[in-house]
């Protein structure tokens, strides 16, 4: 055992009892700050001077860097059962993310680097996401960006063989009016629409109820991004208000696919709503919603979630092959 897997693995496990959001980040934070350390045996006091690095994971760093599962793995391992190992599996599953930045909008990394960290990871397929046009905070993506960014992503695939595909996409404003940003052409073009909301978060239940309806109608729109918008970490954001019962029932009628959104400030749909949207027979993506290479390694979180409420790899698109996902758009 690896000292980045062990702390990715006891991220997954806490993210699986609940634990808080800061408690889940500062594992992958650490995991993230490993890849500066050659391999071998560390002991914790140089594990502590990585940035980011406390001292229960300067522990967990020096245990597993001698082989070692770390006793505080082995104790989550041990409080978690099969389930919790049946959602480990689950997370196994994944072969692609629906939903990631590039430097192009608000990442900060090129879409080539995303690309190649996404294949580094064992995806089969990834899409790219950028903004579009009123997001200009994000630096979104007008019609003339969006067009030569398709051919930068077919230049990425030309150049990096087979195995691995980087997909056309958008995270596409939902409109107060419930239309998209985005000429309906060029949204046709393609792989996947991811559709989320950006403004206006604290609308009355009619109007974002009536908005959230339209788009995820829409039959260009794949995958209802972080639907109430919360933030759970610093000054947070409360969720917005809607009609779970009504939009969620549309997503499942349409194809549309809700986003398991695993930035640990997002987390998001919230439990109550994830568990309301599986029983109303939705399909998800489990998205990272990553703006940096690094982040990419949060979806095992969100299988977490995922896992928790019962869905297995055919509710999940995320853990579709290509081939399946590109039929019909989501298959509808």
């Amino acid at each position: 055992m690896t000292p980045d897997e062990a702390l990715r693995q006891i991220a997954f496990l806490l993210e699986w009892r609940g634990a808080s959001p800061y408690r889940v980040r500062a594992f992958h934070t650490a995991a993230d700050a490993v890849r500066e350390l050659p391999p071998g045996p560390v002991d914790a006091d140089r594990a502590r001077r990585l940035r980011g690095v406390g001292p229960v994971t300067a522990e967990v760093i020096a245990q597993a860097s001698t082989g070692d599962v770390p006793r505080y793995l082995a104790r989550l391992r041990a409080e978690a059962g099969p389930e919790a190992r049946a959602g480990w599996k689950l997370a196994a599953t994944s072969t692609g993310d629906c939903h990631l930045h590039s430097d192009w909008s608000d990442g900060g990394s090129p879409l080539e680097e995303m690309a190649a960290a996404a294949r580094a990871l064992g995806h089969e397929w990834a899409v790219l996401t950028d903004h579009s046009p009123r997001l200009t905070i994000a630096h979104g993506l007008s019609r003339e960006r969006l067009t030569r960014q398709l051919r930068a992503v077919a230049a990425v695939n030309s150049a990096q063989g087979p195995g691995f595909r980087l997909l056309t996409g958008i995270e596409c404003d939902i409109l107060e009016d419930g239309s998209l940003d985005q000429d309906e052409d060029l949204l046709g073009r393609l792989d996947v629409v991811v559709a989320s909301v950006h403004s206006k978060l604290r609308s009355e239940p009619g109007p974002m109820t009536a908005r959230l309806l339209a788009a995820v109608r829409n039959p260009h729109v794949d995958v209802l991004g972080h639907c109430t918008g919360r933030l759970i970490t610093g000054k947070g954001r409360p969720q917005s208000r809607f009609d779970a019962e009504a939009v969620f029932a549309a997503c499942a009628e349409s194809g549309t696919a809700v986003e398991i959104n695993c930035r640990p400030e997002r987390r998001d749909p919230p439990d109550d709503l994830l568990a309301r949207a599986a029983a109303a027979g939705c399909r998800f993506a489990v998205d990272t919603d990553a703006h940096a290479p690094e982040q990419l390694h949060w979806q095992s979180t969100g299988y977490a979630r995922a896992a928790r409420v019962g869905l297995g790899p055919d509710r999940l698109i995320t853990s579709w092959p290509l081939s399946r996902l590109l039929a019909g758009r989501t298959g509808r």
